[in-house]
């Protein structure tokens, strides 16, 4: 989506200036793999208005492949507005009838699909519309077909459809998922308890491997019966937590096409998740792999 912002933190009421930018789950997903050194790709729709062509052209320079998006003439690129209101982040969405809310099953590229070592799917399309409902379970039966590895982070929007629509769509699709990539809020709600060996239960019976973000101070790893926690990696400041789920996401991701441990994997995505709270933007602090690895090794760094 085009994403419009106030300059600083302040409402949009308030505000004389708007920053334009762009933000999307899969598309942050997307730019943190790549710059982490994974071969990537994003496929979905945009229109073809100045947004849309910002958006590709950008995604493309950060070494995405976008042959397989789609720029419509039929339907506009979506907005999201974000402000602070009292100290809080908002996020106000226009989405409806957005070129992306009208993807269909066959507006996909299946043999690109068949292709991948890894499928990654958020929730978020999944509420835009039944089409896109559709498009994404099509999605998952080609790459379960051909042998493709399917992540699933189920990004739990509630501005977007109800807990009743989002568990009715989402709880079928995490029993497909070869990893599941929930926070532990939406866990309480997707299974409505917030009792751990409840929601430990419910996860032990899926085939998925499950990283639970944001268990107290750590992120908890669910692998055929074993749980293991794993301490977040300190950020030295908090400037914005936007983008910080899926700069974590991107983390665990690349770490696993590393060949990565699911252990070693989090540890990753733990420190990347940690750089991108520490500048403003849904994507722009991604770090390359070259910082990461400093991290990782606790290499001193060499700032002159």
């Amino acid at each position: 989506m085009a994403l419009f912002m106030p300059e600083e933190h302040k409402a949009i009421e308030r505000a004389s200036k708007l920053e334009q930018g762009f933000g999307g789950a899969e598309s942050n997903v997307a730019i943190g793999l790549a710059r982490l050194g994974a071969s990537v790709g994003w496929f979905g729709a945009l229109g073809n208005d100045p947004f849309g062509k910002l958006i590709l052209k950008t995604l493309r320079g950060e070494g995405v492949d976008v042959s397989r998006a789609n720029l419509s003439g039929e339907a506009p690129t979506g907005m999201m507005f974000r402000e602070h209101v009292a100290g809080r982040l908002a996020v106000h969405y226009f989405r409806k009838h957005s070129a992306a809310s009208r993807m269909r099953p066959e507006d996909l590229d299946e043999d690109y699909i068949r292709g991948a070592k890894l499928l990654h799917i958020t929730g978020i399309t999944t509420a835009l519309s039944d089409s896109c409902r559709s498009t994404v379970r099509r999605a998952i039966d080609v790459a379960k077909e051909a042998g493709v590895q399917i992540s699933f982070d189920p990004n739990l929007r509630l501005k977007l459809w109800s807990i009743e629509e989002a568990r009715e769509t989402l709880l079928p699709l995490i029993q497909e998922a070869d990893y599941f990539l929930p926070g532990w809020d939406e866990l309480k709600l997707l299974y409505q308890t917030d009792d751990y060996k409840e929601v430990k239960a419910k996860l032990a019976e899926l085939k998925a491997i499950s990283v639970v973000k944001g268990m107290g101070d750590s992120t908890i790893v669910l692998n055929k019966g074993e749980e293991t926690s794993i301490p977040f990696y300190p950020a030295e400041q908090v400037v914005d937590t936007v983008g910080a789920g899926d700069g974590f996401c991107a983390g665990f991701l690349a770490g696993l096409m590393k060949g990565m441990s699911p252990v070693e994997a989090v540890r990753l995505a733990s420190i990347n998740g940690s750089l991108v709270v520490q500048m403003r933007g849904d994507w722009e602090a991604l770090p390359e792999w070259d910082v990461v690895e400093q991290r990782m090794s606790a290499k001193a760094w060499v700032e002159r």
